[in-house]
């Protein structure tokens, strides 16, 4: 693995695995969604210029995070690119954007009291954008696919 997949966050799937048809890593990819997990999976909007497209939005944190997936059956790989929205005040001022895969872990604190009578920090929600980047990383590489990160659909 080169320096640049490094950065995109391509990985490849391990040899000696067969690779599936589009169709099957479609439906695998549209599996996933199940009520106990913090995000969905579903077939783009013709704007977004991809076939797939994974959406979170945690509003504990004021973040909305989307994975547009393109699938390219040719070289048997799913082209990804991150997206993510931050608002973080009541009235839009400060919100940012970002793009390109850059794994990040959200937090909220909250100060308790603990047994000793001491005021202590203590984690009150927390998020890691791989809790959904890793599940469809994973259901492609084990059919066979190429994960690719990149900056542009």
């Amino acid at each position: 693995m080169g320096l640049f997949d490094r950065l995109t966050g391509t990985k490849r799937p391990d040899s000696g695995v067969e690779a599936r048809s589009s169709d099957e890593v479609r439906a695998a990819l549209l599996a996933l969604n199940r009520p106990d997990v913090p995000y969905r999976v579903r077939n783009a909007f013709p704007d977004e210029k991809a076939d797939l497209v994974a959406e979170c939005k945690v509003r504990q944190v004021g973040v909305t995070l989307k994975t547009r997936m393109r699938l390219i059956p040719e070289k048997r790989e799913v082209r990804f690119l991150d997206e993510r929205w931050e608002n973080r005040s009541s009235n839009n001022a400060n919100a940012k954007y970002g793009r390109g895969h850059a794994p990040a872990v959200y937090r909220q604190w909250e100060t308790k009291q603990g047994p000793d009578g001491r005021r202590h920090r203590v984690e009150a929600f927390r998020f890691d954008t791989r809790e959904m980047t890793d599940p469809l990383r994973n259901v492609v590489l084990g059919l066979g696919w190429t994960w690719r990160g990149v900056f542009k659909l």
